[in-house]
């Protein structure tokens, strides 16, 4: 895994068991996590090895440009000539165009490309989803933990730039300036701005051209419904997602406060959650209620929606198989998808801890769901067991635990309340 920080950054990462062989295999595009300012295609949990040799696939991990250099807005800062937005994105783009036209060297076949990604990175396939120049350059997508439910208000990002520009002396707007600044003092200046919280800084902005509209708001993307998708989170993402310190040692009675700036009437919800969890304790109503205020409710709202559009298969999933690392406190956390995804357990021992032999179940069952998928549009095939699609009023959904099983609408009472106490 390389460590380096460099602007030159648009690098692809290629996994095939043959090259210029003929082979015409499903090609698997990887859009890395991180939100939008973190993360690099080549960690060693999405090291394509097994699931090349496992399952007969192409795999390509894409690097791109991101935070202040992927993703500032400037809105009317400055000329639209002069500063495009999201070019992470368009990035993104541009690799896909250079799948269309190199991959099949590779043993790929370029008529048959799956794109999938991961928190961040599901936001951004989202975003693929809604944009014109990415149409036509891939044929099936997954969002895992990340799905363009909404994005940075122009205003909002627009601020993000004048602050930055504030915190290096330069004029706002000035782009000439802004590009002569170097790597490391931009970084240090966008830490200071965003407080070291990078949620805070630039991310995908429904700019109206690159990116149109934000992907599944209110809408799905019109311009993609003959798209298959698979749909999912983990049932316990936010145990690792920013919790509080003293998250894990929860009382009854710290749990109003805590869920106050998250919910309404947050009393009334952790009542409605503790009949429906009887058994569960105050953490764990925590990390369930802030699980499915946000992976949970934007999970839900983009199967919906695509589903809804009746053009192209919905395929549902909830991870919920828990991890015994650090005593299983951490449950089901995000990116615990992606070692099962990949087949890579034997890279991730800090998150499987001593459950490699479970894991390896799960990892055998979603590896070959994933390639399945991006073989046919479908994850249902050899070594899967029945996985329906996803309708609505049902929402059928697979449950990947051990015993795996499909059940219709899982969090669907959980939801309910949600929605009843979510914040405008």
């Amino acid at each position: 895994m390389s460590h380096q920080q460099s602007e030159d950054c648009l690098v692809l990462n290629i996994w095939t068991p043959g090259v210029n062989d003929g082979g015409k295999r499903p090609v698997m595009v990887w859009v890395h996590g991180g939100g939008f300012a973190l993360g690099a295609g080549d960690s060693p949990v999405n090291d394509g090895v097994r699931l090349c040799k496992r399952r007969d696939v192409v795999l390509v991990a894409i690097n791109h440009r991101l935070n202040a250099f992927g993703y500032l807005h400037f809105g009317n800062l400055a000329d639209a000539h002069g500063a495009v937005s999201n070019v992470g994105q368009l990035d993104i783009v541009a690799a896909l165009r250079w799948v269309r036209d190199n991959i099949a060297a590779f043993g790929g076949d370029p008529g048959n490309v799956m794109v999938f990604g991961q928190s961040g990175g599901g936001s951004k396939v989202a975003a693929l989803l809604a944009m014109p120049s990415a149409r036509g350059l891939f044929h099936r997508a997954a969002l895992e933990s990340g799905f363009g439910t909404y994005t940075i208000a122009r205003e909002e990002a627009q601020g993000i730039t004048q602050a930055l520009c504030a915190e290096l002396a330069i004029a706002r707007g000035d782009i000439d300036a802004l590009r002569a600044v170097p790597v490391d003092r931009m970084l240090a200046a966008l830490q200071r701005v965003t407080k070291g919280d990078p949620t805070q800084g630039p991310g995908i902005v429904a700019d109206g051209t690159v990116v149109p509209h934000t992907p599944f708001g209110p809408d799905a993307p019109p311009i993609s419904p003959d798209i298959p998708l698979i749909i999912g989170h983990t049932a316990t993402e936010t145990t690792v997602l920013f919790p509080p310190p003293n998250a894990f040692m929860f009382d009854w009675s710290d749990l109003p406060a805590a869920l106050a700036p998250k919910a309404n009437d947050p009393e009334t919800l952790i009542a409605g959650f503790r009949k429906l969890r009887p058994d569960a304790s105050a953490s764990d109503i925590y990390f369930a209620i802030t699980t499915e205020l946000g992976m949970g409710r934007n999970a839900r709202i983009a199967a919906d929606k695509h589903a809804g559009l009746h053009r192209a298969p919905v395929f549902a999933y909830l991870l919920d198989w828990r991890t015994p690392v650090q005593g299983g406190k951490l449950r089901s956390p995000h990116g615990l998808d992606l070692p099962m995804v990949f087949d890579t357990v034997a890279n991730a021992s800090g998150t499987i801890g001593s459950g490699g032999t479970q894991a390896q179940q799960l990892a055998d069952v979603m590896s070959a769901a994933w390639t399945n998928f991006a073989r046919h549009g479908d994850p249902n095939g050899p070594g899967v067991p029945h996985w329906p699609s996803y309708a609505l009023p049902g929402r059928e959904t697979m449950v990947f635990d051990l015993p795996w099983a499909v059940r219709a609408d899982p969090l669907g009472a959980e939801q309910a309340l949600i929605e009843a106490h979510i914040r405008p």
